[in-house]
């Protein structure tokens, strides 16, 4: 008799290429070395937290006897957080945000899934321009939901228009938008995004319903260029912004972000209550409470930025020595550049062959390319660049899978 859903089963049977490119790594690793195999395969950022992060683990330790230390807080997070991060937000996303609107999530991922579950009824549709986290489908189905991908303008990867103007339909309750881009690390303009909402309120009104807009930020610090980043909240009346500290303070496995609802929205209140109740309800029931006091302590600290910024400069000498086109990433930790043959995953068993784990640009909705992390150290960058160009020049004769 079968245990698992029909749904799952099928999960299952179209793994993540993440998660194969994972798998294939631990085998390489079992049988080469750690030091012998190059994974550009997981956005797991390699650096340690900044030195604040550990002082406020110190001071939690030492208050750790006290009574309800570690225990539940009010489920949106601790009030005090609350309204620190709100101010922070505010100077980031141009507005006046109160504590009221943010509520702590385990992580960006946690908050997503909240946020969906508060907005999506069955059969409700969420745009998101291709290539696109690959997760989004699945966070979408949890709330009984369903993504539909809108194509983008090559070879920048903008947003086009005229595309999300023909995928709006009655069903469309949601867009979302990730900028800084995983995989691309693409930052759409404020043009762009002044175009798309005008787009989004023609759409409101024509069919008769609220469309949210989404901005999934957690790599919103990874800004190489220091270019604007626009905020949705100026665009679109209904929007939300989710983050997390994963990146900024390389705390991904404490699990820690947000959800902030636009201050204009004029029934944001009731969308607050509602992410409560789901962030409950889902079983997270409130973000990590260590997390979230380490939080208190570091909230205006990051990461060198620098480090990941000679990192892409890194990555890019590999990609022009193998002969790799490529769009140089304005923000996040990634390349998505295009591969010599029309099947990326050519190149990506030829990578193999070389010990070098990337993944196939068809987990994020776009055959052609592949997705190469920069979250490692520059010596592995370096060392991989010799196979890298042997692979690619394999791929070019149309030996891709050969020796």
């Amino acid at each position: 008799m079968q245990s698992v859903s029909n749904q799952i089963q099928s999960y299952l049977a179209n793994a993540s290429g993440i998660r194969k490119m994972f798998e294939a790594g631990l085998e390489l690793r079992k049988q080469y070395g750690d030091d012998q195999v190059y994974d550009f395969s997981l956005g797991n950022p390699d650096l340690p937290p900044p030195p604040a992060v550990k002082a406020a683990l110190e001071k939690i330790a030492a208050r750790a006897d006290r009574p309800f230390a570690l225990g539940y807080m009010p489920n949106a997070g601790y009030p005090e957080l609350r309204e620190k991060l709100a101010a922070r937000l505010s100077r980031e996303q141009g507005v006046s945000l109160p504590g009221s609107r943010v509520i702590l999530t385990c992580g960006a991922a946690g908050g997503l899934n909240a946020l969906f579950r508060s907005i999506l009824s069955a059969g409700d549709e969420v745009l998101t321009p291709t290539p696109y986290f690959v997760e989004y489908d699945f966070y979408a189905a949890n709330a009984g939901g369903v993504l539909r991908r809108v194509p983008t303008r090559q070879p920048g990867f903008e947003l086009d228009l005229a595309a999300f103007e023909a995928a709006f339909s009655e069903r469309t309750r949601a867009v979302i938008l990730n900028s800084p881009n995983n995989p691309t690390g693409r930052i759409y303009r404020p043009e762009e995004l002044a175009a798309l909402a005008e787009l989004v309120r023609k759409a409101e009104r024509k069919f008769g319903r609220a469309i949210f807009v989404v901005s999934d930020e957690p790599y919103r610090f990874l800004n190489f260029d220091g270019v604007e980043i626009p905020s949705v909240f100026r665009y679109f009346e209904h929007s939300a912004v989710i983050g997390s500290y994963s990146k900024s303070l390389s705390l991904a496995g404490e699990r820690l972000g947000y959800v902030a609802v636009n201050p204009a929205l004029e029934d944001g209140g009731e969308l607050i209550n509602a992410l409560i109740l789901c962030n409950r309800i889902l079983g997270f029931v409130n973000a990590p409470a260590i997390a979230q006091q380490i939080l208190l302590e570091c909230l205006d600290c990051q990461v060198d930025l620098e480090i990941y910024r000679r990192r892409r400069d890194a990555m890019a000498a590999m990609l022009d020595a193998a002969g790799i086109e490529y769009q140089l990433p304005a923000g996040a930790f990634y390349f998505f550049p295009k591969t010599p043959t029309a099947d990326e995953r050519e190149l990506v068993e030829a990578l193999l062959q070389e010990r070098i784990l990337a993944v196939p640009g068809r987990s994020f909705g776009t055959p052609g390319y592949i997705r190469l992390a920069f979250c490692v150290e520059e010596s592995v960058i370096a060392a991989a660049a010799p196979g890298f160009r042997r692979a690619a020049e394999r791929c070019r004769r149309g030996g891709g899978t050969g020796a």
